[in-house]
């Protein structure tokens, strides 16, 4: 039971962002305002959105994943990464034509901004190679080193969306989820497989 308390609660949340950013209500208010507060396009937060990027973060993904193979003498944990990977645009997409979220005032008029695809995809790759990669790093300082490294990316991917304008926070924040239950998933599957750390 304790096991199915983060899913859940990722769930949970990720359930109430939504329906208030459907219904517009008090937590899109706060959304805004916090956005308002925070938005200052300029190259760098612009840089730091584009590690978000599928053509920045999934090479980076698949790099880890034939490494993983290699060294690790399996396809498991790499084929499962993999799905995790593909299965963002097929959860994010729909959500994004279902929900006809409009975007900030920095970005031109449209809607389909939520959740944010650059956050999950980062989410994903980042954290989906920094598990794989944990089990076949022995020394401790390397693997604090890789979590370190992917949670920085992802935080710079995050920052770098709202500080530029192209996403909302609670946009972000509901991609955190959707990426977070992605990586309890692979985390779950590598580990009943025998790809521990």
């Amino acid at each position: 039971m304790p096991l199915l308390l983060g899913p859940v609660l990722l769930l949970a949340l990720f359930a109430l962002i939504t329906w208030q950013v459907v219904a517009g209500g008090p937590l899109v208010g706060a959304d805004e305002r916090v956005s308002r507060a925070l938005v200052h396009p300029d190259r760098f937060s612009e840089l730091l959105s584009d590690l978000g990027n599928a053509g920045v973060a999934v090479p980076v993904l698949v790099l880890v994943l034939a490494y993983v193979a290699w060294r690790g003498r399996g396809w498991r944990a790499p084929l499962v990464g993999a799905l995790a990977m593909a299965l963002v645009p097929v959860v994010v997409v729909p959500l994004k034509s279902w929900t006809e979220r409009p975007g900030t005032p920095a970005v031109p008029p449209g809607t389909g901004y939520f959740p944010s695809g650059h956050t999950a995809t980062a989410l994903v790759a980042y954290g989906v190679a920094a598990l794989l990669l944990l089990p076949l790093l022995r020394r401790p300082a390397a693997r604090r080193c890789v979590v370190t490294v992917a949670g920085l990316l992802i935080l710079a991917v995050s920052y770098g969306l709202v500080r530029r304008g192209y996403h909302w926070p609670l946009d972000v924040l509901a991609s955190w989820c959707l990426g977070a239950l992605l990586l309890l998933g692979v985390q779950w599957v590598t580990r009943r497989h025998g790809h521990r750390r």
